[in-house]
């Protein structure tokens, strides 16, 4: 007899759990033959605002860390990442990859984190600022994360893409939400499995997989998320996210990038997601007396 294989169903990651969507819905995803695979969760508005939900509990936590303790995080991300790079490979391979791109792409996935734990605890440096004032005070500007980002995350390549866009957000003390490629979601769930089993504070990054037709209305008009990244190239979609995003003045950049050129990775990935807070501090003066004026 022919057996039939089991598809294994890929659930999403909200605050560190794997929950099947509450819509119930999934689509099967074939391969380049046109065969199933797998199948795949059809994300709702609700498991959205779930998301968010998480996120925004986890912000405070996760930017009150130490640049040096978010660093580390990363770097462990990248060694879970490191030991399991054989799966990722084999499952981009069945996505359609060739087993050349699917290596390269797995590689500089591993070596961006690297890049973005390294940047952690030295953006600050870069673009903070000692401000000359006419005044007896001190004026200093530094950055201070915004809070929830929403991404809608490349379609292709779908694992390199994603990671890109993630990690200067992270890297920053922000949280996230993010949807997966549609075309390729599988390493995004199993790249989700890594984040479970580092130690990342649940929360910090969630993933959902669906169509951008249907959720890019509610990643760009949620009251609580406070930016969104956009990384596909559809124009009706970019100009809706761009009169969502009005509505509550978030920010919101269009990232159409070659994730798989090295340049496309850098600290103003890590700024664009930071707001810049300007403090003033007395001078004090010690009189000739000793007195302090």
């Amino acid at each position: 007899m022919t057996r039939l294989k089991v598809l294994k169903t890929y659930k999403i990651f909200i605050g560190g759990s794997f929950p099947r969507t509450e819509s119930g819905r999934y689509y099967e995803l074939k391969n380049k033959n046109k065969q199933s695979i797998a199948n795949v969760c059809l994300s709702s508005r609700k498991d959205f605002r779930n998301a968010v939900v998480a996120a925004r509990s986890a912000f405070a936590g996760w930017s009150n860390k130490s640049a040096f303790n978010r660093s580390q995080i990363l770097y462990r991300i990248a060694e879970m990442l490191e030991g399991r790079k054989s799966q990722f490979i084999e499952e981009l391979i069945t996505q359609g990859y060739t087993k050349a791109l699917a290596e390269k792409e797995v590689l500089c996935s591993i070596d961006r984190l690297i890049y973005y734990a390294g940047w952690c605890d030295k953006y600050q440096q870069i673009f903070s600022s000692i401000n000359p004032v006419a005044s007896s005070h001190f004026n200093f500007s530094v950055l201070e994360p915004m809070g929830v980002v929403s991404i809608i995350a490349p379609e292709n390549p779908a694992l390199l893409g994603l990671i890109s866009t993630i990690a200067p957000i992270i890297a920053g003390g922000n949280t996230c939400v993010v949807l997966a490629s549609e075309q390729f979601p599988l390493s995004a769930i199993t790249f989700s499995e890594v984040l479970a089993t580092s130690d990342l504070p649940a929360g910090v990054i969630n993933i959902l997989t669906g169509t951008s037709t249907e959720l890019h209305d509610h990643f760009s008009s949620h009251m609580d998320v406070n930016a969104i990244i956009y990384t596909r190239e559809n124009k009706p979609e970019q100009l809706k996210i761009h009169e969502n995003a009005s509505i509550n003045v978030k920010r919101c950049f269009v990232w159409n990038r070659n994730w798989l050129d090295g340049e496309q990775q850098s600290p103003y990935f890590i700024s664009d997601l930071q707001e810049v807070k300007t403090t003033w501090h007395p001078i004090e003066r010690i009189g000739e007396l000793g007195g302090k004026y």
